[in-house]
């Protein structure tokens, strides 16, 4: 299979680097009108012979072909877990047996309930406890009818039942994986994962894509600190060149540098603002993308204004 990333039209391609989370538009892939539902198509990129990104439905789910078994990183919305798992019996017949979640958003950790009890489930110590209670993340409208515990629904199916604080191993050799972790950002709990001997990191929402990120400070993110998180990552990660995203195509470690960067100019921005006495709308109406970050796409109204709202309500 050829590795393919396709390139996507621009409305959808804003979208996913505006990292929609749990319960948008796309969670259920209902027309209007009431009509079929859209099918779920989970595309496949090939990074490496046991390794593939999947895309669609939710955040870029990675599949790591071991020895024993398939490691799955996020498994995207509601609905869509099934999907991912035929996509899977696709590029190998060998089992799930881990689940690792990068953070706690509906979008990335909706599909566990659909997976076999038997799959264990790995993840931070802090996204851990946010899996209990799922509380809707800030900077996006809540879903009509309000937010929906998945886990509580399912009794329990598809939460963690192992956790790590700030580094931890899985398997050995060629199957290694390393989970690290390296601070606040996007939540609180997010966790990069490293494939060491294929040279590849997943990200998962800390680094969406090139775009203003979603702050969660409901459920622990800082929009103080993503910036220092994301350059500690760049910074200590060591021999790895391709990056998977959370809703964008793969990237570098040069890519996430600048992304450190540009989260800490925005941060400055809002603080410099407050400093002068301007309210949380004026900062938002005057910011814009500086010129020097050229290509990132432009934050919907609600996500710039959220974003500052987080920062101005660190700064003291």
């Amino acid at each position: 299979m050829k590795r393919r990333l396709l390139k996507r039209p621009v409305v959808l391609g804003v979208l996913i680097a505006l990292g929609a989370v749990s319960m948008s538009v796309a969670a259920f892939q209902q027309p209007a009108g009431g009509g079929q539902p859209a099918p779920r198509v989970v595309e496949v990129d090939r990074l490496a012979d046991n390794l593939y990104m999947m895309r669609g439905g939710g955040g870029n789910s990675a599949v790591f072909i071991t020895a024993n078994g398939v490691v799955v990183v996020d498994t995207k919305n509601p609905g869509w877990g099934a999907p991912l798992l035929e996509k899977i019996k696709s590029v190998t017949d060998k089992p799930v047996t881990t689940i690792i979640n990068t953070h706690t958003h509906g979008d990335h950790v909706s599909g566990n309930v659909e997976f076999p009890a038997t799959v264990e489930v790995v993840t931070h110590e802090n996204t851990a406890k946010n899996m209990q209670e799922m509380r809707g993340p800030t900077g996006i409208a809540p879903p009509a009818g309000g937010a929906v515990n998945i886990f509580k629904q399912n009794n329990g199916v598809g939460l963690p039942k192992k956790t790590f604080k700030g580094d931890m191993t899985i398997g050995r050799g060629n199957d290694r994986i390393e989970l690290r972790y390296f601070g606040r950002g996007h939540t609180n709990g997010d966790a990069w994962v490293i494939f060491p001997a294929l040279r590849v990191m997943h990200a998962g929402d800390i680094f969406s894509g090139k775009n203003i990120p979603l702050l969660d400070a409901v459920n622990g993110g800082s929009g103080v600190e993503i910036g220092s998180t994301l350059a500690k990552a760049a910074r200590e990660v060591k021999d790895v060149d391709r990056i998977i995203t959370g809703h964008s195509t793969v990237m570098t470690v040069a890519d996430l540098s600048e992304y450190a960067a540009f989260n800490n100019d925005f941060r400055d921005a809002v603080q410099a603002g407050k400093k002068a006495g301007q309210t949380v709308d004026q900062i938002a109406a005057s910011w814009k993308i500086p010129a020097k970050y050229m290509g990132y796409a432009p934050p919907a109204e609600v996500r710039l204004k959220s974003n500052v709202q987080v920062v101005f309500d660190e700064t003291k």
